[in-house]
């Protein structure tokens, strides 16, 4: 099975970007775009100067327990740069969404609360909320980090997600601004993380 069949049979059919899509973005964008595969694993992800963009993350559950998923993660975080990804809200009835979570809380990964995140699939026409985990090399305080995460996700959803939409899609995604809000710290959510953190 080749790498994006792999992710194409994990990820639900509205996270999945198109074969075509992900192949142009590795071609084009050269450099940004990478792939870390091996027969156990595939990492998709988008380097920039100021921040690293998690896109993909899969582990065969022939090797989970051997801390694989870790080790890819510290190898970015060597990289010395923000990590940010993108998870779906928690749901206590899929397994995989909890286990996920106690992944990116053991491995040092903070909820982004006061980003607000909700897109719509070319491919199914829904919508779906999803938050924002980083990880953040430095110690600033919550407000400046999280203001600095809402800019790279823009800019990640600009330069990755949309790129070359109507190409690959026949339609366009929804505009930056309707897709992203930055709340208020009063009205900043609960963390996902939380309950995954203390038990970790």
């Amino acid at each position: 099975m080749n790498w994006y069949d792999k992710l194409n049979e994990y990820f639900p059919v509205e996270e999945m970007k198109s074969r075509d899509h992900m192949e142009t973005l590795l071609k084009d964008k050269e450099g940004v775009y990478g792939k870390d595969e091996g027969p156990y694993h595939v990492l998709m992800y988008a380097e920039f100067d100021e921040f690293l963009f998690v896109d993909y993350l899969f582990v065969s559950s022939k090797s989970r327990g051997q801390g694989l998923g870790g080790k890819l993660i510290e190898k970015l975080k060597a990289k010395n740069k923000p990590i940010i990804l993108e998870v779906e809200p928690v749901d206590y009835d899929d397994t995989d969404t909890a286990k996920r979570l106690k992944f990116y809380a053991r491995n040092g990964f903070a909820h982004a609360r006061r980003i607000g995140y909700s897109r719509r699939s070319l491919a199914t026409g829904e919508k779906t909320d999803l938050e924002i985990l980083y990880w953040a090399p430095n110690h600033e305080g919550e407000e400046t980090v999280e203001q600095a995460i809402y800019d790279h996700m823009r800019k990640t959803y600009e330069e990755i997600h949309t790129y070359k939409d109507e190409d690959f899609y026949g339609g366009s995604y929804e505009h930056t601004d309707e897709v992203f809000d930055f709340h208020e710290e009063e009205s900043r959510k609960e963390d996902i993380l939380e309950p995954f953190t203390v038990s970790a």
